[in-house]
């Protein structure tokens, strides 16, 4: 299913905050229950992250500071659907790999960082079960990615002083458009 095929009432795409937006350094809260405004949340996350092409998207990068993302495994050639985790907890790591990595609350912004090559997230999913994934490469990425997140760390921060200084103009080009978008 492509992102334009996804019928409304799988969710709504929500606008995604910018860097800039204080959301992003926002620690987010626990979720305690599914209840129905957290199974709407995790509809227009999924919908939106597919909308928008992502690999993952967390639940503060659409202005929500609760312990949520979504993870489209298929956009990392994972044969398995998209899915939520709740509360996810990273519970191993193995190796370390440099790979280019963006994320869509820094648009066209690629830069390489250091992340574990293998990860083990436990989390709940939307139903309230629990779940554990394991995951390499793109997959693996995204997840350490979405959880840090959620912990109010960019992938930004992964980067050189010089490389964030070099980064410099387009940073304060978003900060700029975030506060437009704000009003």
């Amino acid at each position: 299913m492509s992102a334009g095929d996804i019928p409304r009432e799988f969710g709504n795409c929500r606008r995604i905050v910018l860097y800039g937006n204080p959301v992003l350094r926002t620690i987010a809260r626990q979720i305690h229950s599914v209840t129905p405004e957290i199974a709407q949340l995790l509809t227009d996350l999924q919908a939106t992250m597919m909308r928008k092409d992502g690999v993952g998207l967390a639940a503060n990068q659409i202005g929500v500071p609760l312990t949520v993302f979504s993870l489209n495994p298929q956009a990392a050639d994972c044969d398995r659907p998209p899915t939520c985790i709740i509360n996810p907890q990273i519970i191993a790591t193995e190796g370390e790999i440099e790979n280019e990595e963006g994320c869509l609350s820094f648009p066209d912004i690629f830069e390489v960082v250091k992340r574990p090559e293998m990860v083990i997230v436990k989390g709940i999913d939307a139903s309230g079960k629990e779940l554990t994934l394991q995951a390499t490469g793109i997959l693996a990425r995204a997840i350490i990615h979405e959880y840090e997140h959620l912990q109010g760390i960019l992938f930004i921060d992964h980067l050189s002083e010089l490389r964030r200084k070099l980064l410099e103009s387009r940073l304060k080009e978003l900060i700029e458009e975030e506060q437009k978008a704000c009003g």
